[in-house]
Order: C-alpha cells, then sequence, then structure tokens
C-alpha cells in the first residue's frame, strides 16, 4: 500500500504549469531512448503531482496535536497544543477534551469568518456522541476514557472527508468498547495515544490497532513533554504501522 509523501516541488517547474516539456534535443539519453517515451515519463509525474495537489494532506504537530488541510483548501485543528504550523487560518478547530496539552486555541493565528469549534461539550450533547456534516468533512465524535479522563467530558473522532478518506484520531484514552465495530469501518488512518502514563502503553495501542484494522495505524501522543519518541514509536507493533515524525507532512489517500 503506498504513501504518497509531499515533496518539493523546484519553482521553475511549478511556473511551467507542470505539463512542459524540455526542448527537442535535450531528450534522449545515452542508451537512445526516443523523445516519446520521455515525455510519457514527464507526463505521468506531472499527472502524480497534479493529483496530489487535489488531496487532503496531514501535518502532525507533535504530541497530539494534528493540522488537516482538505482538497477544498479547509484548514482543520485538532487537539492544538504543540509543535508548529498554526499560521494558517482555520475553518474548524477540534478539541478532545480540556487538558491543557490538547485545548490551547491561543496558538491559531487567524480564523475565518465562519469558523467553527468543536469540543466535547458540542460532541457530548446531552450525553451522547454528535455527528456534525460540515460539507467538506463529516466529524463523528466517538468515545474516549480511562481513569485519567472521563467518558463523558472525553471523545476521539472519526473524520470522513469529502473523498471517502477516513481518519481515527484517538484522543486520550484506552482501549473503549466502540473500539470492536471500527474494522467495519475500513478505516484508513488510525492515530493512537500510547503514553503508558495517562493512557494506553505501547502493547494495549498495539492491541487496539490490530482491532481496529485501519489501513495505515500511526502512533502519537506518546511521552508527556515530547512532542515525538522514534524509540517508542517503533516499539508499536501494529501490522500497518506508519510512523509519521513531528513536523512531518503527509498526502492522505485511500490507497
Amino acid at each position: 500500500m503506498k504513501m504518497i509523501l509531499l515533496a518539493f516541488i523546484p519553482l521553475a517547474f511549478l511556473l511551467s504549469g507542470c505539463k512542459d516539456v524540455p526542448p527537442a534535443g535535450n531528450l534522449a539519453d545515452a542508451s537512445g531512448e526516443s523523445d516519446a517515451k520521455y515525455q510519457e515519463i514527464t507526463a505521468q509525474e506531472a499527472k502524480e503531482i497534479e493529483e496530489g495537489r487535489d488531496m487532503a494532506t496531514l501535518l502532525y504537530q507533535g504530541h497530539g496535536s494534528l493540522r488537516l488541510t482538505t482538497a477544498e483548501g479547509k484548514i482543520i485543528y485538532v487537539d492544538p497544543y504543540a509543535g508548529e504550523g498554526y499560521d494558517l487560518p482555520a475553518d474548524l478547530i477540534l478539541v478532545t477534551h480540556q487538558h491543557s496539552d490538547h485545548n490551547q486555541l491561543d496558538l491559531i493565528g487567524s480564523r475565518n469568518p465562519e469558523c467553527e469549534l468543536i469540543t466535547e461539550k458540542e460532541a457530548l450533547k446531552d450525553g451522547k456522541h454528535q455527528s456534525f456534516d460540515l460539507g467538506y468533512i463529516t466529524v463523528e465524535a466517538v468515545e474516549a476514557g480511562n481513569k485519567n479522563h472521563d467518558p463523558t467530558q472525553s471523545v476521539g473522532y472519526i473524520l470522513t472527508l469529502s473523498d471517502g478518506v477516513q481518519v481515527y484520531i484517538s484522543g486520550d484514552t484506552s482501549k473503549t468498547a466502540q473500539m470492536a465495530n471500527f474494522a467495519a469501518r475500513d478505516l484508513d488512518y488510525a492515530f493512537l495515544c500510547c503514553d503508558g502514563v495517562y493512557n494506553m502503553d505501547i502493547a494495549e495501542a498495539s492491541e487496539c490497532a490490530a482491532l481496529i484494522g485501519a489501513k495505515h495505524a500511526i502512533p502519537y501522543h506518546m511521552a508527556p513533554g515530547q512532542l515525538f519518541d522514534r524509540q517508542r514509536a517503533q516499539l508499536f507493533a501494529a501490522e500497518s504501522r506508519l510512523i509519521v515524525e513531528a513536523g512531518e507532512e503527509i498526502t492522505l489517500a485511500k490507497d
């Protein structure tokens, strides 16, 4: 299963529109390959780049903080607290609970006029997990909690993007009863906390990853006070493990 990572595109290539071909005479290599072959490769590369622009991206800011940019260009922050990348105007802010390492809204420099804020309060209205259809994304609140996190004041989220990509964000939790139903959802990405202090440890998070069965299981919220801990990430034993470092941005794809 191929993960498409964001790549730096040279400025000259961007200015060319990504589809221009170098002048004739520069196309054949020492093996004598034809101009047509060169053009075919160039066109394929350009197509992949163009498709990547129409796909959502996710920046792992560190600890439990994420920033998503949808294919429509909407900016979504989840549990703002750690790392960099709070400069883009927000269209949606999600908070899983009110611990200080998940709700630093003042880090977000600006909000677009119709920016929405969904916290555990809205997500657990009348004591029931709510769903929110915002057009460009559907936000579904799901169970979260443990001895350190009251399940009546904590949630996780399943985000469904306009192209059908589904992203589960656990928030602070241990294994929940609801996770047994997630495999039927055929989730694409699952972010699972694994610090072993305030939440489940690596072993339990690995067990949850197997239970959930997402195409990509990503460890996060690994150690109190740290953006990222590679040693702990490498202990995460999910078959579908994808390690994303703090400050790394990935493209969200169905395949």
